[in-house]
């Protein structure tokens, strides 16, 4: 992408690449690939630019270089976060990220959204506040339970649970096996995702609580 933005950038369309000096798009091709493209790709751009059948569009160019130059500022800040997010996680030394599979970025989404872990009385009244716990109908005497979500509560930490629930799953033999194991039952995959889940937020919780690391 970094040699896709920077062709585009330095020639907004098939017009300005047919045009171009063979010597200036491979130096721009060789110094954001990194050495990886060289004279042969730039031949071969530049000969497909002369075949296009691309109308020349000025407005579009300059729309195209402003598109670029934003996706690449907000790479930068993304970049920036990323760095701040890991520091802020190492200090404070979370045993969640002792598990397999869980990253920095979805460790502090759920540390963020959870805040102390002591306010809750149990792991299901996360699981709740995440808008996790299945729906339930009741007609008269008859409780009837579906498979599909709430979804209420906090999207962000639903988004950031399940979504970590199936890194572990296939980092951690233990959630491996039991995430397979609820998919040979006949659960839809989405599902058996669901009740990993739910066993990924009690071993969080009890984890959290005791401050004890992550242990197969």
């Amino acid at each position: 992408m970094a040699s896709v933005y920077a062709l585009l950038s330095e020639f907004p369309g098939a017009y300005y690449i047919a045009a171009s000096h063979l010597t200036h798009l491979r130096n721009v091709l060789e110094i954001a690939s990194k050495g990886r493209y060289g004279r042969d790709m730039a031949v071969t751009i530049r000969d497909a630019a002369k075949d296009s059948i691309g109308s020349v569009m000025p407005a579009k160019s300059m729309e195209l270089k402003h598109t670029i130059h934003l996706i690449e500022v907000l790479t930068d800040e993304i970049d920036e976060i990323e760095v701040s997010i890991k520091s802020i996680m190492d200090t404070c030394n979370s045993p969640i990220m002792t598990i397999p599979g869980i990253s920095y970025r979805m460790g502090a989404m759920i540390l963020a959204e959870v805040g102390d872990f002591s306010r809750f009385s149990n792991a299901d009244q996360i699981l709740a506040f995440a808008g996790l716990s299945p729906s339930t109908y009741q007609s008269g005497q008859l409780d009837s339970s579906y498979s599909h979500m709430e979804k209420r509560g906090s999207r962000y930490l639903r988004y950031a649970l399940f979504n970590a629930t199936k890194f572990v799953c296939k980092w951690d033999e233990n959630f491996g096996a039991y995430l397979s194991k609820k998919v040979s039952e006949g659960k839809h995959y989405n599902v058996a995702v669901g009740h990993a889940t739910k066993k990924l937020v009690r071993t969080i919780y009890r984890m959290e609580l005791t401050g004890e690391a992550y242990r197969k």
